[in-house]
């Protein structure tokens, strides 16, 4: 929200998300009930000329230009060896910690999370579902097709149960200038509806 608030472009917003992250760090419950549960975030940031992914571990970070095609974020970490911007100290942190040897190619992905990145997009996760789904109509995107992704139950993409999914957002940013940009939410807690 901040990042919407005082940046007029994707790459001005994702400065403001790391410089902020740099100062305060984060943290803090993700669900409402006594049980702690934390875990790092990930943004896909956007505007009528160029679309980026941040991830995010602690106070490290990684960013990545998307160039094309489709891109989700869900969960996990996914940006691996493409990182176009970077906290300074970031493979200097993961080297002191024995997690990279400085030898091979940096992997953000693989480095800096538990979750194999080999499987990530073999396994039947929320990531991968997504990853399927927007595959399946890349080049034809419509607005009601996001909707019909995010509502999705059965590949977890809308999730119930214990953990719920409590919004989804569509936007539709045009790169003519003079075109208005149009942004879809939900208006209840379910996706679904």
């Amino acid at each position: 929200r901040l990042g919407l608030e005082r940046a007029d472009t994707a790459e001005k917003a994702l400065t403001v998300i790391v410089d902020l992250l740099q100062k305060y760090g984060q943290g803090g419950n993700c669900m409402e009930s006594s049980m702690a549960f934390t875990y790092h975030n990930s943004f896909l940031i956007a505007d009528r000329k160029e679309a980026w992914v941040l991830e995010t571990s602690g106070k490290y970070w990684a960013a990545e230009k998307v160039e094309g095609g489709v891109r989700n974020i869900s969960n996990q970490l996914s940006i691996t060896t493409k990182i176009d911007r970077q906290h300074p100290e970031l493979k200097e942190y993961a080297k002191s910690n024995g997690w990279w040897d400085g030898e091979k190619e940096f992997d953000f992905a693989a480095t800096y999370s538990y979750v194999n990145t080999a499987r990530m997009t073999t396994t039947r996760s929320r990531y991968c579902e997504g990853y399927k789904l927007l595959n399946k109509h890349k080049g034809s995107i419509t607005p009601e097709i996001m909707m019909e992704i995010l509502r999705d139950k059965e590949s977890g993409i809308n999730m119930e149960g214990g953990f719920m999914t409590t919004g989804s957002m569509v936007s539709i940013l045009p790169q003519q200038s003079n075109l208005p940009c149009i942004h879809f939410f939900t208006g209840t807690p379910d996706p679904a509806r």
